[in-house]
């Protein structure tokens, strides 16, 4: 039996990337650029695919790191592997690196893209094909001047933009509740709000906090609390009218069975580049559908090419409806490797119908898309 085409070539790259705008979370802070890695596979049929790897090291790990281990550990495991064994590849990098989501997301989505170059099929029909041609997208408010904030906001809404998520805990809350107030008396329930402290707040008086927050009728507040506090992520999905969301508290299966046990979340977000692959996202979205828990499309740095295998992933899981955050390559990277970005309409991202990722890059657009620091 022929085991098809298999990987002949794997080039990787850590590139960075200028932004438009600072971003202020929780967790820490972002200004000026971004790190990534790109990943290019080439099958010995002559296709290419793409992956990503975006790490940010207050969450997950670090793009350098992330570099090594595709290129020290994992290298040797793509190199001559089936490019449709896909399962196989990812269990056999599991066994051989702990950790590292990141890098191992990135092989596998540079692989669905081979596999949906191959078969012509886009890759959410890879994953059991679509049920949602658009997706909402949110912006998230982290702008440090909230005035700039602010005046895009009427920009986007008058674009038909509906989504926003407030990075809240990083200012004092008495100007939180002020920005909040802002927003509501400019838009009043044209606007979808959502709330997100990034761990920002100690369980000591936070149930204080939250309360008064939840005048503001937001759609859910994320991750209040750092991840290991699920006892009191429990008693705020108890007390509070609005829905919690669970983002650092929920990075893999295992985790999220402790929430369900717990009843530590309402919903939660879901990263690639904490669940480690496109597969594992599906896995754990069944766990939650199950539990009547929906999904949000969460990211951390990513460019085009993550960002495109995210919206793939969620037009083929129906349980991640809660919209996604894939803004970062329109709104905030001030140019990206990819040679058009993918669609946005009306605050919706549109999932492209193309083979693969649904993308495209040149020789022209890495270039000239991000500054790149190392090749290997």
């Amino acid at each position: 039996m022929s085991i098809g085409p298999v990987v002949e070539r794997m080039r990787v790259f850590l590139v960075e990337s200028p932004i438009k705008m600072a971003r202020a979370q929780g967790v820490g802070s972002v200004q000026g650029s971004v790190r990534r890695v790109l990943l290019e596979l080439t099958a010995s049929d002559g296709a290419i695919g793409w992956g990503e790897a975006a790490p940010w090291e207050v969450f997950t790990g670090t793009p350098e790191g992330a570099f090594l281990a595709l290129d020290v550990y994992l290298r040797p495991l793509v190199i001559g592997a089936p490019v449709r064994r896909l399962r196989s590849l990812m269990a056999q990098m599991d066994r051989a690196l702990t950790g590292h989501p990141e890098s191992k997301v990135a092989v596998e989505m540079a692989l669905l893209d081979l596999m949906g170059q191959q078969t012509g099929l886009p890759v959410s029909e890879l994953l059991g094909g679509r049920v949602r041609d658009t997706i909402p997208l949110s912006f998230s408010i982290a702008d440090p001047d909230f005035a700039a904030d602010l005046a895009r906001m009427h920009e986007m809404v008058g674009q038909g933009h509906r989504l926003f998520k407030v990075k809240t805990g990083v200012k004092p809350h008495a100007v939180d509740m002020e920005h909040l107030e802002a927003m509501r008396d400019a838009f009043g329930d044209r606007i979808d709000l959502r709330l997100d402290y990034n761990q920002a707040l100690e369980p000591f008086r936070a149930m204080t906090v939250l309360r008064d927050v939840d005048r503001f009728r937001p759609t859910f507040i994320e991750q209040p609390v750092p991840r290991r506090h699920l006892d009191a992520m429990a008693g705020f999905c108890a007390a509070l009218d609005t829905p919690v969301l669970a983002d650092e508290s929920c990075f893999d299966a295992t985790d999220l069975l402790e929430i369900v046990r717990r009843q530590a979340a309402d919903a939660i977000s879901v990263k690639l580049m904490k669940c480690g692959g496109l597969l594992k996202a599906q896995a754990l979205m069944a766990i939650a559908d199950t539990a009547g828990i929906p999904g949000y499309g969460g990211t951390l740095w990513e460019g085009g090419i993550a960002l495109a295998a995210g919206t793939q992933l969620i037009a083929a899981t129906p349980g991640i409806s809660l919209g996604c955050e894939f803004y970062m390559p329109h709104h905030v990277l001030t140019e990206d490797v990819l040679e058009e970005r993918i669609p946005q309409r009306r605050g919706e991202v549109v999932v492209p119908e193309t083979p693969g990722l649904g993308i495209r890059i040149s020789a022209h657009s890495l270039k000239h898309g991000a500054r790149l620091l190392a090749e290997a």
